[in-house]
């Protein structure tokens, strides 16, 4: 690491598109999901999703006439990315959700930022934490914890074990953010990252699906299901990851992991356009402390009111 201080990412009106449709990708996951797990167990739905994006992300490489790296540093660094963006933090958010609520687990997820800001604080040069970011992730958590509602800490302080699972995979989530960093260095282009990390996590996943799920054995999922898999692995998966390392590029892991906190502003809002939930006043609060934590973090706009008070005065 550098000691010479560096200029923090910057989010420009591209990176924050590629942030909404990143969270949309992401919160309609919940979706497809929820249709696949009625007739798939858990760790075949996750090999399914990584696996099926895999080959697609290698067909297009193929299509668009790129190879993929064949460095050994370099498929050691994807199978660290997949360790740690997939496989782990996989395994203990199913592992967690069988043992505490859903929601509960959503909003333990929410604190992926969190540590993401600590993390990138003392491991990077140019991600630095300031009073103004912290303020910022702090709102956005608690805008995704009033969006989930107060039901959902129903079961804060049983399944302790489950809980810390849960907060261990957030805590996977930043440290994939800091490490992902690297490809970029190392001449990786976002593609062929996003192709080598599923392939990677493909891999480490299949022996746990063969020895706990045994899909042989499993009855043949109806084309609902099937659907809803090509939606989580295509989608949500392939091309959300190829948006996951641009933005990671471009604006860096403690930016990038704020989709964490529009994820789900993303799934309600689709919930009640797709399915006829209805939004109640609790969303639209958590929504808005959500917008004014990206603010903060962000920024620009408070360095604007300043400037524009110093101006008046």
């Amino acid at each position: 690491m550098s000691s010479n201080p560096k200029s923090a990412p910057v989010m420009g009106g591209r990176e924050w598109a590629m942030l909404l449709a990143l969270s949309v990708l992401w919160g309609g996951s919940f979706f497809f999901n929820g249709v696949a797990v009625r007739e798939l167990p858990s760790f075949t739905l996750v090999w399914l999703r990584v696996a099926l994006a895999a080959i697609m992300l290698l067909g297009v490489l193929r299509l668009l006439g790129q190879r993929m790296p064949t460095r050994g540093a370099v498929w050691l660094a994807f199978f660290g990315m997949g360790l740690l963006n997939n496989v782990l933090p996989f395994v203990l958010i199913v592992w967690g959700q069988h043992r505490i609520a859903s929601g509960l687990a959503s909003i333990l997820n929410a604190t992926t930022p969190l540590f993401t800001v600590l993390v990138a604080h003392a491991m990077t040069p140019d991600e630095k934490l300031s009073p103004l970011k912290a303020a910022g992730v702090i709102a956005g958590f608690a805008g995704a914890a009033v969006m989930i509602g107060p039901d959902a800490l129903g079961g804060l302080g049983t399944g302790v074990m489950a809980q810390l699972a849960c907060l261990a995979a957030a805590l996977s989530y930043a440290f994939a953010g800091i490490f992902g960093r690297r490809f970029r260095r190392m001449g990786v282009p976002p593609l062929a990252t996003a192709a080598g990390q599923v392939s990677a996590s493909a891999l480490m996943l299949l022996p746990v699906v063969l020895l706990i799920d045994r899909p042989w054995t499993l009855a043949m999922p109806h084309a609902a299901t099937w659907a809803a898999v090509l939606g989580v692995a295509l989608l949500s998966t392939a091309f959300g990851y190829v948006l996951y390392f641009r933005i990671l590029a471009a604006a860096g892991a403690t930016n990038l992991l704020l989709v964490t906190f529009l994820i789900p502003v993303s799934a309600i809002l689709l919930g009640a356009a797709l399915l006829g939930e209805r939004l109640e006043p609790r969303h639209f609060l958590g929504m808005a402390l959500i917008g004014a934590g990206l603010a903060a973090i962000d920024g620009r706009l408070f360095r604007r009111m300043r400037r524009a008070v110093r101006k008046a005065a």
